[in-house]
C-alpha cells in the first residue's frame, strides 16, 4: 500500500489556486476597464469635442502678449478733432501735446503715424488712410453714423479686417485700429513695462540707468527739499499707474490675513486636541462632539465661511482671517488629536515618576513628541493660506486678492495681473525658504 507524499500539492489544491489567481486577474482586467469606461463617459458627457471645437488658442496668445507688453494709444476724436497720445490710456502716460513719441507726426489737422513692417496710419477731419505693405491703401470716412470703407483695388476683405456699419477695426498682432464715429484710435505695443519705475510727469522718465545714477550721486537736485534718491524713491513709491505702495501694503495685509487665521487657529485646535483624543479625554460623548465639530469646520469651505461671515462682520481683511481660522481649526484639531493619540506613552509615564502631575507632563512629556507636527502643520498651512487668502481677499475686499481682481475687471491692465500674480509667487517662495529654515533651526536643531 503506497503513502501518498504531503510535501507535493494534489491536482485539487493547483486548480483551486489556478481559479484564485484568474479570479485575480479578472477583477484586476474589471477595474481597468470600469475606469476606461468612465473615461469615456466623462469623454462624452463634458463635450470634450464641443470644447475643443470652441477653443480659440489665438485669443490665450493676444492675453500672454498683453502680460509682457503695453500698447500706446493714439487717439482722434471725431467730434472735437482733438488728438491725444497716451500709455495704455492712463491720464498719467499723456504725452504733451507739442512732445508726442518719435513714430507720431503731428501738422495741423494731419497725423501720421508709423508702424512696424512698414504699415503707416494717416488721420484727417473726418477720414483716415492705412497704408499695409503687399495689401494696399485703405480709405475710411465718416458719412454721418456710418463708416465708409474703400479697399484698394481688386483685393479681397481680408481676415484681419471686421467691418460693420458703424465700426472698422483691424488687428494686425504688433498693432490695431479702428474707427468709429466718435473716434479714429490705433494702438501700437511694445515689449516690457512702460512707467514702471516713473510715469511720463516725473523729472526721473525717460532717463537711463546710467543718468539715473549720475543724478543719485552728484547731480542738481530736482527738488531742493531733498535728495534726488529720495525724490527718486518717492516717485517710484507713489507711482499713480503702478501704485507700488498700496501693492506692497496690499500684499502685506494678504500675509496677515493668512498669519493670524493660520496662527490663532493652531492656538484654538491645540487644547482641543487633547480633549478629542482617546488617550487624554475617558469621556467619549465629549470626544467624539469634538471631532464632529472639526469635521463640520473643515468640512465647510474657506470661501463658503467667507461668504458667511462677510453677512456676519462685513468685508475686510479681518473677515478673510475668520474664514481661515474656522477652516484650520478642524483641520488642525484632527491632525493635532490624532498626533496624540500617536505619542510614545514611555516619554509621559517617564516625566510622572518624578512626581510631575498632569501639567508637568503635558509640557515635557507631550509637548517636545508634538512640537515638529504642530510646527510643520503650521508652517506648511500658513504657505497654503497665503494663496487662498489672496482668492479670499478678493471677496472680503482685502489684500492684494482685491487688487488682482481689480485689474481682471477691467479687461485691460492684464499687465498689471501679471505683475501681482509674479508677487504673489514671489511671496509664497520667500515663505517657503523662511519656513524651511525655521523647521531645520527647530526641528532638526
Amino acid at each position: 500500500m503506497s503513502l501518498l507524499s504531503t510535501d507535493q500539492p494534489s491536482g485539487l489544491a493547483l486548480a483551486g489556486l489556478d481559479q484564485v489567481f484568474r479570479a485575480r486577474r479578472l477583477r484586476s482586467f474589471a477595474g481597468i476597464a470600469a475606469v476606461l469606461a468612465y473615461l469615456v463617459y466623462v469623454f462624452f458627457a463634458f463635450d470634450i469635442p464641443g470644447l475643443a471645437a470652441k477653443a480659440r488658442p489665438e485669443n490665450a496668445a493676444v492675453l500672454l502678449g498683453d502680460f509682457w507688453s503695453y500698447k500706446t494709444h493714439v487717439t482722434r476724436d471725431n467730434r472735437s478733432d482733438k488728438v491725444t497720445v497716451a500709455i495704455e490710456g492712463e491720464r498719467r502716460g499723456t504725452y504733451l501735446a507739442d512732445a508726442p513719441p518719435d513714430w507720431v507726426a503731428r501738422d495741423g489737422s494731419l497725423t501720421q503715424i508709423t508702424l512696424p513692417h512698414g504699415a503707416h496710419v494717416t488721420y484727417t477731419s473726418k477720414a483716415a488712410q492705412v497704408d499695409v505693405p503687399d495689401f494696399g491703401m485703405i480709405q475710411l470716412a465718416l458719412q454721418g453714423r456710418h463708416v465708409l470703407l474703400t479697399l484698394p483695388e481688386g483685393r479681397a476683405m481680408p481676415d484681419w479686417i471686421s467691418a460693420a456699419r458703424n465700426r472698422v477695426s483691424m488687428d494686425r498682432g504688433d498693432w490695431r485700429f479702428s474707427m468709429t464715429p466718435s473716434r479714429t484710435e490705433t494702438f501700437r505695443y511694445f515689449p516690457g513695462w512702460e512707467m514702471f519705475f516713473f510715469t511720463l510727469d516725473s523729472p526721473f522718465s525717460g532717463k537711463s540707468v546710467v543718468e539715473l545714477a549720475k543724478l543719485a550721486i552728484s547731480g542738481k537736485r530736482v527738488n531742493p527739499e531733498m535728495s534726488n534718491l529720495s525724490a527718486m524713491f518717492g516717485d517710484f513709491w507713489n507711482n499713480k499707474v503702478w501704485h507700488h505702495g498700496d501693492v506692497f501694503w496690499a500684499l502685506c495685509e494678504t500675509v496677515l490675513m493668512a498669519f493670524l487665521g493660520t496662527m490663532g487657529a493652531g492656538m484654538i485646535a491645540l487644547p482641543l486636541a487633547f480633549l478629542a483624543a482617546t488617550n487624554f479625554t475617558p469621556l467619549v460623548a465629549l470626544r467624539l462632539s469634538l471631532r464632529r465639530v472639526f469635521d463640520f469646520l473643515r468640512g465647510v469651505d474657506g470661501l463658503i465661511w467667507t461668504v458667511i461671515l462677510s453677512r456676519a462682520f462685513g468685508p475686510g481683511p479681518l473677515t478673510g482671517s475668520l474664514a481661515i481660522l474656522m477652516t484650520d481649526t478642524g483641520t488642525f484639531g484632527k491632525m493635532f488629536s490624532e498626533a496624540l493619540e500617536n505619542i510614545d506613552d514611555k516619554q509621559v509615564e517617564g516625566v510622572g515618576s518624578t512626581g510631575a502631575n498632569a501639567l508637568q507632563r503635558a509640557r515635557f512629556g507631550v509637548l517636545p513628541q508634538l512640537a515638529p507636527v504642530i510646527l510643520s502643520q503650521l508652517l506648511y498651512y500658513l504657505e497654503s493660506n497665503t494663496r487662498s487668502a489672496t482668492v479670499i481677499g478678493a471677496l472680503v475686499g482685502g489684500g492684494i486678492g482685491l487688487l488682482l481682481t481689480q485689474a481682471i475687471l477691467t479687461q485691460k491692465d492684464w499687465e498689471e495681473v501679471c505683475y501681482y500674480v509674479i508677487l504673489i509667487v514671489l511671496t509664497v517662495m520667500a515663505m517657503d525658504s523662511v519656513s524651511g529654515w525655521i523647521r531645520r533651526r527647530f526641528i532638526k536643531g
